[in-house]
């Protein structure tokens, strides 16, 4: 596997990856890097946890810094050149910190325009000069309708967690985005899952054919997650899950279950067990949801009780085990659950409380797991 510096980046990217004690790229990035810093449209699928956010952030960067050096730089507010589309705050939070992360010998300004954030404060953020853009589809649509933003000098779009953007409205977003953006247009999209109305939407938002590239293991779990599945009945899901958090004090854990009713029941549980956790799922305000996973990611609690919310795009590195009190019907949402923990080469649980009812799950997964080689 080469190196970094083996890579055509900018002399400043490569001292930001240095000084983040970062050497050697990820499978993804290995695949990923090379045509799309020689220019060129790619769909990337890899799972969760692999290193997709670098894997397009610094050909991203590169390419619009060397705009820049090539005495191109941006002149009008409120036209980025660089757009990344994510499905959900965040995800956008943490993408927005990893690309500033990059640019502070690169000297490119990034901005944030994501739901939940006051309206205003959206406006404010994009009203001056910047480069990059991340953006959930909602809140950039209302400002490009609002005539607040334009999209004609974007150069390098990005599709994060594009399976999930299909259920928020991205399609008709992406397509008005892709159709007003610069004609030398490059467009990076990136998965864990390759659903088939996905692929369906390849074809319409790529520009120009593109490179297809897949980690081996995508659409699996990592080789690093153990997995322990538990028969239940109908009545033992609370005595079961009470023993397992206490055996083992002060692990980070993420419980999963499908519904906003099956959550607030696992939290009566735990309140009745006198175990410190938060909640975290779409009907909560937004305020509350982001101050609960801010004590969930310091450490001050080691639970956190969600749906499938939670399991779509969080990287919270002290996650060491998972807990699907309620195993999704779908195969991507529990490849999504379990990809939580276990990343970027980290050991990680999953522990699956089983009924009958999860049968065809698993047989899923038996026949994924099966098939590795």
């Amino acid at each position: 596997m080469p190196t970094f510096a083996e890579l055509p980046l900018l002399p400043s990217l490569l001292e930001t990856l240095q000084q983040q004690g970062l050497s050697r790229p990820t499978d993804i990035q290995t695949q990923a890097l090379p045509p799309l810093l020689e220019g060129r449209s790619l769909v990337g699928v890899s799972p969760t946890g692999s290193g997709k956010t670098l894997a397009y952030a610094l050909p991203l960067l590169h390419r619009l810094k060397k705009l820049e050096q090539d005495d191109e730089p941006v002149l009008l507010p409120s036209r980025p050149r660089g757009v990344v589309l994510v499905p959900g705050r965040e995800l956008g939070d943490q993408v927005g910190k990893v690309l500033k992360g990059l640019t502070h010998g690169t000297r490119l300004r990034v901005r944030l325009l994501i739901g939940g954030a006051a309206k205003e404060i959206s406006r404010q953020n994009i009203a001056g000069l910047f480069d990059v853009l991340v953006a959930t589809p909602g809140r950039l649509q209302q400002l490009i309708e609002a005539h607040k933003l334009r999209l004609d000098d974007v150069r390098f779009l990005v599709l994060d967690e594009a399976d999930q953007l299909l259920d928020r409205g991205f399609l008709p977003v992406a397509s008005r985005i892709v159709h007003g953006c610069h004609g030398s247009l490059q467009v990076a999209l990136f998965t864990a899952t390759m659903p088939e109305a996905l692929q369906a939407v390849i074809k319409e938002l790529f520009p120009t054919a593109p490179v297809h590239t897949r980690v081996r293991g995508s659409q699996r779990t990592v080789p690093t997650l153990r997995t322990d599945n538990r028969q239940m009945e109908g009545g033992e899901r609370e005595e079961a899950l009470l023993a397992l958090l206490g055996k083992k004090g002060k692990v980070g854990t993420m419980l999963f279950a499908n519904t906003r009713a099956q959550c607030e029941t696992i939290c009566s549980w735990l309140a009745a067990a006198e175990i410190p956790h938060v909640r975290y799922f779409g009907e909560m305000e937004s305020k509350e949801r982001r101050q609960n996973l801010k004590r969930f990611r310091a450490g001050e609690v080691d639970v956190l009780v969600t749906t499938d919310l939670g399991g779509r795009g969080l990287d919270i590195e002290r996650v060491e085990r998972v807990v699907n009190v309620h195993l999704p019907k779908e195969l991507a949402n529990y490849l999504h659950r379990v990809g939580r923990t276990a990343r970027a080469g980290r050991a990680g649980l999953v522990v699956n409380f089983v009924t009958q009812r999860d049968n065809p799950l698993l047989a899923k997964l038996k026949r994924l797991e099966s098939s590795k080689g």
